[in-house]
């Protein structure tokens, strides 16, 4: 009878465990490791990844891109630092990656012709991709599932990781080399491509969005990025969060479109207050397949 008590105890134990494991900051957080993931332009590009003290296979990743106009910014600011830390307590392995910041001392607004924001685009998505197969690659070091990937990024890093998943067939020449890589979620704070007509069933991903109804920089709907006059070299229609979320639901995907009425480009900022909201939906729609289509109001 003792035996069979103690067995009954372990396996409640293990359940609950197995429920809270990705629902419930419950662990430590290894200290971080850095890799370099690619060399391009005399610059070695780097990720730091941020482990969990749990020693659980297969594994969920969640990989996530700075913002900072294409031109600042750094993998290890503050608020990615404090995210990553987050994301491992939940159970995630967590990554933050640097990238070309090729608008560096650079205006990106609209005295840039939208041909250069374009590629701008094009190589910051490359980049997120390369740094997404380095860490498939590094799958067995880290257990790591390749089939549970989620992405997330922050006003620039959200336009490259949105393009990236959403614009792939678009922007880059090589995308055929990435047709293996498959995405189960996306975060996006304050995020917008170039066309959400290349979104459709076969790469549809769900996805969270954080946006203001007042950013003048990435348009909420559908509107000129940093709302530029026809007559600007930068001049160049963007699609936002509302609209990317209107295409999802037409599709029947998922997604929770999170919107702050009035708000501008500050919404792009880690939404620290959201953060249990956040990785619940991680868990009940990427991990586990739920059908949620939610729209908030803050």
């Amino acid at each position: 009878m003792r035996i069979l008590y103690f067995g009954l105890v372990i396996l409640i134990s293990l359940q609950v465990s197995a429920q809270q494991h990705f629902t419930e900051s419950i662990y430590r957080s290894k200290d971080r490791k850095t890799y370099t993931y690619a060399e391009k332009d005399n610059e070695e590009l780097y990720l730091d990844v941020y482990e969990p003290e749990n020693t659980f296979k297969n594994r969920p990743v969640f990989i996530f891109m700075h913002g900072g106009g294409f031109g600042y910014g750094s993998p290890r600011n503050d608020d990615e630092v404090k995210l990553a830390k987050i994301a491992a307590s939940y159970g995630y392995v967590a990554v933050q990656i640097s990238y070309r910041l090729t608008r560096k001392d650079q205006s990106f607004g609209c005295d840039f012709d939208a041909k250069g924001k374009i590629e701008t685009f094009q190589l910051a998505a490359e980049d997120f991709l390369d740094a997404v197969n380095f860490m498939i690659d590094k799958k067995d070091e880290f257990n790591i599932d390749p089939n549970k990937i989620i992405i997330g990024g922050s006003s620039a890093g959200a336009e490259a990781v949105l393009s990236a998943a959403f614009n792939r067939d678009l922007l880059l020449k090589n995308a055929s080399q990435y047709k293996n890589l498959k995405i189960k979620g996306i975060l996006s704070l304050a995020g917008a491509i170039v066309d959400k007509r290349y979104i459709d069933k076969e790469n549809a991903v769900p996805a969270i969005f954080f946006h203001g109804t007042a950013d003048n920089l990435v348009p909420y709907a559908t509107a000129p990025h940093h709302f530029c006059k026809k007559n600007e070299p930068g001049y160049l229609i963007l699609d936002g969060s509302r609209s990317l979320a209107a295409k999802l639901k037409e599709l029947n995907t998922s997604y929770m479109l999170n919107t702050f009425p009035e708000a501008g480009h500050e919404i792009s900022r880690i939404p620290f207050d959201h953060l249990q909201m956040v990785f619940q939906y991680f868990d009940d729609v990427f991990l586990n397949s739920e059908n949620q289509q939610v729209e908030n109001t803050f």
